[in-house]
């Protein structure tokens, strides 16, 4: 890999695996399909919006917030290709709650009161933040030579949305500044972000539909983790409870008697809905565990396969089919079913 820093695929799994490597803990990222406030609500905690669209050239009149060195983590792009890693160190570096591990930290420390353009250098210049951005780069055995940019050819960018001390921020490390968007409070600013993302996809609705939207939220395995070890805890309470009372109830002997009765009680039957109560709870958060879990075995399989190289593979494989003899047959195949592909398309 050369010193230039690569694209890498806008993907929850990926970007994801890039915070881990960050040393970042406590998040995940989830990409959303929907913007209504239901789903919003429902991945709560939410410490940012990374937002892909397809870059076009204009004049953006909105004024930055020039006086937000200090209180706003903003990076220009100093750097070609590294709009995602950036508009991820814009979430992560904006949250005051996350465990953002020892470099991290240590980073925004340092750069604090820089201003934009030398905080966008100081990325370029960290080896750890390129090595990890980097990491998702494809193997290339096969470099092609390197050519200027079109006018004809697509181009993609990420942004950021995130909630500051009060404020609604875009941080697009294309512009000078944060821009402010609305002054509103931390329950308000997904509600406000909405009509945001909206008014900037429907612009280029016409034209372009490929958008991707992806929130930097809580690690919801931990959660879930955490919430059903919480009930687990209660239920043991719940029969430990349940068993005292019965021990206690069959011990009690009436005085004209010698045989031991049992005496069944109200609080013996609200303890047993409460322990099938949390049965049930348990068997929900179960099953978010076991879909959190899945997913994440499945991030990492499609991780491997991102970074492994195939080529040897394949040019090996082409090399035992030419020695027995079956190139030339599976080369006139192709062009034969190419041939009637094309004529099939001309009627």
């Amino acid at each position: 890999m050369s010193d230039g820093w690569t694209t890498i695929e806008s993907d929850p799994g990926v970007f994801f695996q890039l915070i881990r490597e960050f040393g970042v803990k406590g998040v995940q990222v989830d990409e959303l399909w929907s913007l209504d406030s239901h789903t919003l609500a429902s991945i709560k905690p939410v410490y940012g919006l990374i937002f892909l669209f397809k870059w076009v050239a204009e004049k953006d009149l909105r004024p930055v917030d020039n006086n937000s060195v200090g209180n706003v983590f903003f990076a220009k792009q100093v750097i070609t290709n590294a709009c995602a890693t950036q508009a991820i160190l814009s979430v992560l570096m904006n949250s005051r709650s996350l465990d953002l591990g020892q470099e991290l930290t240590q980073f925004r420390d340092f750069t604090a009161d820089f201003p934009p353009d030398m905080k966008g250098l100081a990325i370029s210049n960290s080896e750890s933040i390129r090595q990890a951005h980097n990491s998702f780069a494809r193997p290339e055995p096969i470099v092609p030579d390197e050519r200027e940019a079109s006018k004809d050819d697509d181009a993609f960018h990420f942004i950021s949305y995130v909630h500051v001390n009060g404020t609604l921020y875009e941080l697009d490390g294309l512009k000078d500044g944060p821009i402010p968007l609305a002054s509103c409070s931390e329950d308000e600013w997904l509600e406000k972000v909405v009509p945001e993302i909206q008014s900037r996809m429907a612009k280029y609705a016409e034209k372009e539909v490929r958008f991707n939207i992806m929130a930097v939220v809580g690690d919801r395995l931990e959660a879930a983790e955490r919430k059903a070890a919480e009930l687990q805890a209660l239920k043991k309470l719940a029969e430990a409870e349940r068993l005292h009372n019965n021990s206690t109830s069959s011990t009690s002997v009436d005085s004209n008697q010698a045989a031991c009765t049992l005496l069944p009680g109200g609080d013996d039957e609200e303890l047993s809905n409460k322990i099938m109560s949390l049965d049930a709870e348990l068997a929900v958060i179960g099953a978010e565990v076991k879909e959190e879990r899945d997913k994440r075995a499945r991030w990492a399989n499609e991780n491997i396969r991102r970074r492994h190289n195939y080529v040897p593979f394949l040019f090996n494989m082409l090399r035992l089919i030419a020695e027995k003899g079956q190139m030339d047959k599976l080369i006139e195949r192709a062009r034969a079913q190419k041939k009637q592909k094309l004529a099939g398309d001309g009627q």
